[in-house]
């Protein structure tokens, strides 16, 4: 059976990184760790860790990727929440059999991981993902 191991990230959608910063950073004090380009998931992502988890401050980098949909809908905010798993293909297989609705049924494998989304339909509104490292 697999299971969630721990909360990998949690997500955050922002329209201008450095300006999000002012807060977590120098404010809250937590280092930024780096700034990544995601061209499959149209965005750049600053990492900021926090213990064994991150906060992700997510910029869209394409007025056609879901985060730019998302930050033109409803502003800034908490976009995902991410586990941690040791099996994401053996935990798609058992959300699917107990009937929750997946956006990803299959993960997307990226360097060093692979990664599904759960619809927020089934969640209570909260989009979830599962984030399993590769190891290699």
């Amino acid at each position: 059976m697999a299971k969630i191991t721990k909360i990998n990230h949690v997500a955050v959608v922002v329209s201008d990184v450095d300006a999000a910063l002012t807060f977590w950073q120098d404010a809250l004090g937590i280092r930024l760790h780096h700034v990544e380009d995601v061209p499959s998931q149209k965005s750049a992502v600053a990492f900021l860790p926090v213990g064994e988890s991150e906060v992700e401050l997510v910029k869209p980098t394409s007025e056609d990727s879901g985060v730019a949909k998302f930050l033109a809908e409803r502003g800034g905010g908490m976009h995902h929440l991410c586990f941690e798993v040791d099996d994401i293909e053996g935990m798609l297989q058992e959300l699917k059999e107990k009937g929750v609705r997946l956006i990803d049924e299959q993960p997307k494998v990226l360097p060093g991981r692979k990664m599904a989304f759960i619809h927020p339909k089934s969640t209570g509104g909260v989009l979830v993902e599962l984030y399993e490292t590769i190891k290699g």
